[in-house]
Parts: structure tokens; sequence; C-alpha cells
């Protein structure tokens, strides 16, 4: 049985990495997943090769009216929305002494502004349709604690755990669960630019900071998108109905709370 049978999803950031990952997942389970992404010709090439169930559409999470269009266009599809997963984010990292106000800015508008205004958007429009619906924010296990060289990149996902648990309380008397999954370190392009931003920061050849990271996973090994796609998926199932406000650490036992 496909658990997602006739659900229309919203997956920001999704032409490539961990958002692609959660498309095809969804895709599997019977879901109408919009690829939304900044890039729409990589977004394009993404629902191309993901067949008929996936569709692109160019979101700007840092745009108001780019939500909002997304959004339009997404109800216009398909006709409702059921899911939205928060998964646009960026990285960067540098001494505390150097951090930038571009770098401040530019993070802070993707991985908080962003989350908070379109999930914001989708809320409305859940509100608006009366069926409830499935919010899910990306977080990350950067969240849950401070890593010396990357404290903007760390308090904006703290913020996305923070404004998980608010709005969950908030948009549960809509029927809309808010939950949160934070992921470890995921194998991938994201974590290709992490690895060299420390080599730079840290005087370390290419591959050195992912294999000593990969070293302390005590799975034993970087996540795979795969990885993550069960969790999406139950968060976005009634199985879900009575969790509310919650971050899930999918990282393999790298953070216990």
């Amino acid at each position: 049985m496909k658990r997602l049978n006739g659900k229309s999803a919203l997956i920001t950031g999704a032409a490539r990495g961990i958002g692609r990952g959660f498309a095809e997942r969804y895709i599997l389970e019977g879901a109408q997943v919009a690829i939304a992404d900044i890039n729409l010709e990589a977004a394009k090439e993404t629902a191309s090769d993901l067949g008929k169930m996936a569709y692109a559409i160019h979101l700007d999470v840092t745009d108001q009216s780019s939500i909002n269009a997304a959004i339009e266009q997404v109800i216009n599809q398909t006709g409702k929305l059921d899911i939205l997963i928060n998964n646009a984010a960026l990285f960067d990292a540098a001494e505390t002494v150097d951090i930038t106000h571009e770098s401040y800015n530019k993070l802070y508008a993707v991985n908080v502004a962003g989350t908070l205004f379109t999930m914001q958007a989708a809320a409305k429009q859940m509100i608006a349709q009366g069926c409830g619906g499935k919010i899910i924010n990306m977080a990350s296990q950067a969240g849950r604690r401070g890593e010396s060289l990357v404290l903007v990149y760390c308090s904006s996902k703290a913020a996305v755990i923070s404004m998980t648990q608010s709005a969950g309380l908030n948009l549960i008397k809509y029927g809309i669960n808010v939950n949160a999954i934070a992921p470890g370190v995921v194998d991938g392009e994201h974590w290709e630019h992490v690895d060299a931003v420390f080599a730079k920061l840290e005087g370390k050849s290419k591959g050195q900071k992912k294999a000593e990271v990969a070293a302390g996973v005590p799975a034993g090994r970087f996540a795979l998108p795969d990885d993550l796609t069960g969790m999406a998926v139950f968060l976005a199932t009634s199985d879900s109905d009575y969790i509310v406000s919650q971050t899930y650490n999918v990282d393999g036992g790298q953070w216990m709370s």
C-alpha cells in the first residue's frame, strides 16, 4: 500500500541531494511532488527524471512573492497542498572573529526566514483547505550544539528547532502537524562543499575532514539521503497525527535527546 497516495507535496531545495531523495521516496509512496528550487533548470531536469508525478517550480525562499507564487502553482497543479518539507538551506563557516554581516544575513535569509515564511504560506493554505496538513522542517545535529567554526549555521538550525516547537504548538489546533528532522552528516554535494570550507579554514587536505567526521559516527558511516526518507514519510502520514513540535535525530547515533 502506498502511504502517501493522493497527497500533494511541496519540497524546497529539491533539485538535488536530500531534497531529491525525499521527492523520489514520496513519489514511490504515491504523492504528487513539486520540485521547488531556486535553480529552475535543475528542478526541471529532476522532475523529468522522476516522471509524471513530479513537476518543477521556481522558488526563492528569500522572496515572499516567490513563495506565494510557488504555493499558487501547487494549487493550480494539484488543487491542494497536504505536505511541505522545508529543505532549502545554506552552509558557511568561519572563525568567530571573521564572521561577516554578509554571511550572517545570507544564511539567516534562507535557513531561518525562508523556513519561517514558507511554513507560514503553506499553513495559510492548509488552514483555508480545512483538512489539516503536515509540515516538516529540516534542522540538523548542528542545531543541537555549537561547533567551533560554525556559529552562524549552528544558530540558524537551532532557530529551526525552536520555530518548529512554537509553530507546532500554534498550528495543531488546525490539524497541522509541524515537526522536524535533524540529520547528522549526509554524503553528497553538500558535504563536498563543507569539506572544502574546512580544508581552507583548518589547513586540511581534500577529503580529510570528511573522513574524520565519518570515523566519529557511531553507525560507522555517513548517511545517504535514503536514510532520511523513512522519517520523512512517517511524519507525512496519519501515523504521526499525535506528534507535535518534535525534532527527530536521524544521525547514526551522533546525538541523543
